[in-house]
């Protein structure tokens, strides 16, 4: 499990295009890293609040990677073809990775879609969890990984460190 202040580990996943993504890179001033899916009502309720935070923070160099873990043979709706055609049917300001086998959930210790990691430049744990206080509230605007990325782009530590990640559980292959 991923605490405040360690190193995130590093991996390399394929997107919806078959482009392959490291991450951390060590080129962003901060990074996040959401562990989210197709299915879960809490993913898709805090999406919009997370890509549209991803199009805010571009022009300051933040690098957002989305990534689905979930068991796709007990979850279709997460398969790599699900992930594409939605990526293909919407508007994504961020790669959408495909974690087939579960090895950077587990590095990062993911429970729930979704489950933000926020990473400083040199790719150390700066925030993780929701996203703001209120998967139901729009009005929120992601409001918690905000406050987090302002803070690390000012090099500060975030006033709020960690939360509760809320959401459903990620589906482990068993």
């Amino acid at each position: 499990m991923l605490s405040i202040g360690d190193q995130a580990p590093s991996f390399e996943l394929p997107d919806t295009d078959g482009v392959r993504w490291s991450g951390p890179d060590g080129q962003a001033p901060a990074s996040v890293v959401v562990f989210t899916c197709n299915h879960c009502p809490y993913a898709l309720a805090w999406h919009d609040r997370i890509a549209q935070a991803a199009r805010d923070y571009a022009d300051r160099g933040v690098r957002f990677l989305a990534i689905n873990a979930n068991d796709p043979r007990r979850y279709p709706r997460d398969s790599y073809d699900a992930m594409k055609a939605r990526v293909a049917a919407e508007d994504w300001p961020m790669p959408y990775l495909h974690d087939s086998t579960q090895e950077v959930a587990r590095a990062y210790g993911a429970k729930t879609t979704p489950d933000v990691f926020v990473l400083d430049s040199a790719g150390r744990l700066r925030y993780r969890g929701a996203p703001d206080a209120d998967y139901d509230d729009p009005e929120q605007r992601a409001a918690w990984l905000r406050e987090a990325l302002d803070s690390v782009l000012d090099g500060k530590e975030p006033s709020r460190q960690e939360t509760r990640p809320v959401g459903c559980s990620i589906k482990w292959k068993h």
